[in-house]
C-alpha cells in the first residue's frame, strides 16, 4: 500500500536521505525511528508529496506520488507533528472542506462520530485559533480519516494529547490497520512503537539500518535477549553504526 524504491533526497551537497527501499502492506503498522537528522520527516513529507524525491519512486496504493500526485493523495492522510489548520474557520467547517476537497458524499454522520470519538463534539462551532494544542491535533486525526484513506502516515502523533487522547489515538490507530490501512508512526517515543507497531524502520544519518518485523529485529542482534527491550534494539543499531560514514547512494 505504501512503496518506497531507492529513494533519495538531497539539498544541493547534502544527502538527507541515501537511497532507502521499504514498504508498509495493507493492515501493517510500520514504526520509523532514528536520531534527530536522521531522515525520517523529509521521508514522510515525500510520501506526502510536499517535497519531491531527488531519485527513486514512491507509491501510494499503486499510484506515484510524483506522477499521479491527485490519485496518490485521494488515498493518503499524513497528520504532521504540527497541524496547520486554517484559523478562522471551526471544527465542523475543517470537517466540510476536507469533505469537499476528497468528494465525500453524506459526510455527516462519519464526521460526527469522529469527534465524538475524539471527545470534540461540543468543539464543533469553535474556531481552530481558539483551541488548545491537543485539540488542534485532535481536528487534524479527524480530518485525515474521514475519506477512509488506505495509507495514513503520522509524525510524532501524541503531541499536546492528554492520555485520554493518547488511548483514544492508539485505539483508532489498531482499528484502521484491522481494516485493512497501511499505517506509518514516527516517534521518538519507543514505548508508542513497540506497543502499537508490527514493524520497524530505523533510519540513521539518512540511511536504512534495519526494516522489517519487530521480531526480526531481535534476531539480528546477538547481543540481545528474547525479551530486549525496543529501547536496546535501537541503541544497539544506532550506537553500533554511529561512527560509520553511509554509502554514497549509486549515480
Amino acid at each position: 500500500m505504501i512503496q518506497v524504491q531507492n529513494y533519495e533526497k538531497s539539498y544541493r551537497d547534502t544527502v538527507a536521505v541515501r537511497g532507502i527501499s521499504f514498504e508498509v502492506a495493507a493492515g501493517s503498522v510500520l514504526g520509523v525511528v532514528g536520531p534527530n537528522g536522521a531522515g525520517k520527516t523529509t521521508t514522510m513529507r515525500a510520501l506526502a508529496g510536499i517535497i519531491p524525491p531527488t531519485k527513486g519512486r514512491l507509491t501510494i496504493a499503486g499510484h506515484d506520488i510524483v506522477a499521479d500526485p491527485i490519485a496518490a493523495k485521494n488515498q493518503l492522510a499524513f497528520i504532521p507533528d504540527e497541524p496547520q489548520l486554517f484559523d478562522v474557520l471551526t471544527v465542523w467547517e475543517h470537517l466540510e472542506f476536507t469533505a469537499s476537497v476528497y468528494r465525500v458524499d453524506n459526510f455527516s454522520q462519519a464526521a460526527n462520530e469522529l469527534l465524538e470519538k475524539f471527545e470534540l463534539t461540543d468543539k464543533r462551532n469553535t474556531i481552530a485559533q481558539e483551541l488548545s494544542r491537543g485539540m488542534r491535533q485532535k481536528v487534524a486525526i479527524c480530518c485525515g480519516y474521514l475519506h477512509q484513506p488506505k495509507a495514513i502516515i503520522f509524525d510524532e502523533p501524541l503531541t499536546g494529547l492528554d492520555p485520554r487522547g493518547i488511548r483514544t489515538l492508539k485505539a483508532s490507530i489498531r482499528e484502521r490497520a484491522a481494516a485493512g490501512a497501511a499505517v506509518m508512526v514516527s516517534s521518538h517515543l519507543l514505548d508508542l512503537i513497540g506497543d502499537l507497531c508490527s514493524h520497524l524502520l530505523i533510519l540513521h544519518r539518512g540511511a536504512s539500518l534495519f526494516q522489517g518485523p519487530i521480531a526480526e529485529a531481535k534476531s539480528r542482534l546477538e547481543s540481545v535477549s528474547e525479551d530486549a527491550s525496543l529501547e536496546e534494539i535501537f541503541f544497539q543499531f544506532t550506537e553500533t553504526n554511529k561512527h560509520e560514514t553511509p554509502r554514497q547512494p549509486a549515480q
